[in-house]
């Protein structure tokens, strides 16, 4: 039997091919086609278990309605949730998200490029890291939409999403000090990147405008290659060593995460003498007792603008035009618990 065509759904549905063609490319609202419509050709679609033929649609085109999203860790809670969101969002204007993770690692993350560019994606979102310029400027050079969001490379010419960190770490370290805390723990990861610097610099801040000492001994840094037991006996070993200690800003979520089992091992209890932030939310945090205290980044408002920066540069993809470039910094806020 003769697989169904866009024709014959038109037929059925007793609107044009071009109609139906905006349907299932994701621009029916853009053509003001109406909510009724596209209800009526999207239940007939399902109906006769149609599916277009992707690779035809791509050689007519040139588009495969794709994008690329790069970032550290997937299994991260905080790419993790601004994935799903980017997925979501894409996924209404009809494009599709394939996704992968550097794990801190350049080679891996040049070859993942390479197999975007295999694979013809539409456009790249990435969270990059030091080291990948020279391949960002080749896929800009080639007119190529790319949007990097939660760090930046200096000296880029890209459209970029970042977030605020010196103004979260030093709201989060300013809260401390204002509870009585004097030897704040800075505790970081070693990944040459600006978010992480900038959250440093937001704690160094908060102590100089407090007037508090800046003791080299209270800042930890932990290898991101090590394991999650490798972290925590770290960890253990350094609130061991440092008893003066009274409160702890960790620069990321998992390390946080980390500290919680090492307090555990520890029997050190989080009280009015020992206070603790994360740097990016976590469902444990608000599972632990006591609860534990965050820097949240607005995953939501993240994800809408990648994708708004995104589809900007996608509908202008094969135009003359000098290409915009906007570049969103956003603001954390601070979750007292």
């Amino acid at each position: 039997m003769k697989p169904l065509s866009i024709k014959d759904i038109a037929k059925k549905a007793n609107v044009s091919i071009t109609t139906v063609s905006f349907i299932l490319n994701g621009k029916a609202e853009k053509m003001r086609i109406s909510q009724d419509m596209i209800a009526k050709v999207e239940a007939i679609i399902k109906e006769v278990g149609f599916r277009p033929n992707q690779v035809a649609r791509s050689l007519r085109t040139g588009n495969t309605n794709t994008i690329g999203l790069i970032v550290e860790d997937i299994s991260n809670p905080f790419f993790a949730a601004i994935a799903r969101l980017i997925e979501d969002k894409a996924y209404k204007h009809g494009y599709k998200i394939i996704y992968s993770s550097t794990e801190n690692n350049l080679e891996k993350a040049k070859g993942l490029i390479k197999m975007f560019k295999s694979r013809q994606v539409d456009g790249y979102i990435i969270a990059p890291m030091v080291g990948m310029e020279e391949d960002i400027r080749d896929l800009l050079s080639d007119r190529t939409p790319v949007v990097v969001f939660d760090r930046h490379l200096p000296g880029l010419d890209v459209s970029s999403v970042l977030v605020d960190n010196v103004e979260g770490t030093y709201m989060a370290t300013d809260s401390l000090i204002s509870k009585g805390m004097k030897n704040i723990a800075f505790v970081t990861v070693d990944i040459d990147v600006e978010q992480i610097k900038d959250r440093y610099k937001g704690y160094e801040k908060a102590l100089k405008v407090n007037k508090l000492k800046i003791d080299p001994k209270l800042c930890k840094l932990i290898s991101f290659n090590n394991t999650a037991e490798e972290t925590t006996t770290e960890l253990t070993r350094f609130f061991s060593d440092n008893p003066q200690i009274d409160a702890v800003l960790f620069a990321t979520n998992y390390l946080a995460v980390r500290g919680l089992f090492s307090f555990r091992e520890m029997n050190k209890q989080l009280n009015a003498t020992f206070k603790v932030i994360a740097y990016d939310d976590h469902d444990i945090f608000k599972l632990h007792s006591p609860t534990i205290s965050a820097v949240d980044q607005p995953i939501e408002e993240i994800a809408e603008n990648v994708i708004s920066l995104i589809l900007k540069e996608l509908s202008m993809a094969h135009s003359f035009e000098e290409k915009e470039l906007n570049n969103i910094v956003l603001s954390s806020r601070l979750i007292e618990r």
